[in-house]
């Protein structure tokens, strides 16, 4: 294929369009739960730190296991059976409201839920896009869906905004719950074979074992460690953050909902500018250079707990701009470059060792949020997530990728195997 040839690839096109749609109704979920907690469910500080740390908790619950699973079943099938499962679950909570049972233990078992099948769907797309697309086209096919689901990141939250405030938060979690049968139904319509995965002898010591060959490949790599160390350093403190990112909006700064979605898109904004930025940047200064100058732009979060009412709210707005913009950067290379480097028989392992780092740090991090927040107050606790995050690239500084201009496209062959 040509280069930029994937808008005429149908199969790329059916999964591009699909989770572009899931993306676009998970930015509003991202919104109406935290206010359906917020403002119909009364929740604490700390309460809103646990929902939080739901969300992402899926990552240390099933985020090893998930990858062997991944290796050993067709990842197309996976990937449907999570946005029906997602479906399903998102779907009670409005239900729930109109009977008038909505708790926030609800709150807390649908989110978890929702996480845990997001952890199969995610792993499986990453780990299915090689065979999709081929290998070639993998910076290409990542900066389109990282785009779309930063255009869904500008539309979402302001999208969501209004529909809260016009049908309320419950209404708003039912169409997210639609957009994930979408999903479904697109990535079902894909007609390309999928190469038949080696099933390895079933039980516990092969699970174990499964797991182990990702963890030795991972860390078996001086860039794939310092690329998780960053990731994780930054995850972390961004949990901090986003534990009372809203309750500091709505209590501290007393925005409405609509004015909290126009920000949170303006963070989106950041994020499509990053997409059409990141292989441009790479071309121009190879793609290690553009993977440190994208952490590097994470100095913007030091605008977020500058944020006041009024027109202090652009710092809130502005900050979010940066810190998308330069995340997406860094994440369109270094994840190119992961799916590059993989042989596929470990796609799912290392997607999944990758996600277990760096994402199952975000629930720690939420929980220590909402302890902070609780503690010390809203605005130190963002103060402390901005630090954090802005000092993050200090591992990719400190690994042999301050040396490099661009990524190698393998590794010594010790590396490939986990470092033995």
């Amino acid at each position: 294929m040509a280069k930029g040839s994937l808008v005429r690839h149908r199969d790329f096109r059916l999964l591009w369009g699909g989770e572009t749609v899931s993306e676009l109704g998970s930015q509003v979920s991202l919104l109406a739960i935290p206010l359906l907690a917020v403002k119909t469910l009364h929740a604490t500080t700390f309460e809103m730190g646990l929902l939080t740390a739901a969300s992402t908790a899926a990552f240390l619950i099933v985020g090893l296991p998930a990858g062997v699973w991944v290796d050993r079943v067709r990842r197309r099938r996976l990937m449907i059976g999570a946005d029906l499962g997602r479906f399903l679950a998102l779907g009670s909570i409005p239900i729930a409201y109109a009977v008038g049972g909505l708790t926030l233990v609800q709150l807390f078992v649908v989110t978890l839920a929702s996480g845990i099948l997001t952890v199969f769907f995610d792993v499986a797309y990453q780990s299915y896009l090689p065979a999709l697309v081929g290998r070639e086209h993998l910076v290409e096919g990542n900066a389109k869906l990282t785009g779309s689901a930063q255009v869904a990141a500008v539309a979402g939250p302001s999208v969501a905004g209004g529909l809260v405030q016009a049908i309320g938060s419950s209404a708003a979690v039912a169409l997210d719950s639609a957009s994930f049968l979408i999903s479904a139904v697109a990535v079902g319509a894909i007609r390309a074979p999928e190469p038949k995965p080696t099933v390895p002898e079933s039980g516990h010591t092969r699970l174990v074992h499964g797991i182990g060959e990702g963890l030795r490949f991972v860390f078996g790599s001086a860039l794939l460690r310092a690329i998780a160390a960053t990731t994780a350093t930054s995850n972390l403190f961004s949990g901090i953050a986003a534990a009372v990112e809203i309750v500091f909006l709505v209590r501290q700064v007393h925005a409405s909902p609509g004015v909290i979605g126009l920000l949170f898109a303006l963070g989106g904004i950041g994020g499509v500018a990053g997409a059409f930025a990141a292989g441009p940047i790479a071309r121009r200064v190879g793609g290690a250079r553009a993977t440190i100058i994208g952490i590097a732009g994470s100095v913007g979060a030091l605008l977020i707990p500058l944020t006041m009412p009024g027109a202090g709210l652009l710092y809130f707005g502005f900050g979010l701009l940066m810190v998308s913009f330069s995340a997406t950067v860094y994440n369109v290379n270094q994840v190119s470059f992961r799916q590059r480097l993989c042989p596929d028989r470990l796609l799912g392992r290392m997607n999944a060792t990758m996600r277990f780092v760096v994402w199952g740090v975000l629930p720690i991090g939420a929980l220590i949020g909402g302890v902070l927040g609780a503690a010390f107050g809203l605005r130190t606790t963002l103060w402390i997530g901005a630090l954090g995050q802005t000092l993050a690239g200090i591992w990719l500084l400190a690994s042999p990728m301050r040396h490099l201009r661009d990524f190698p496209d393998a590794p010594p062959e010790a590396e490939q195997n986990g470092g033995a």
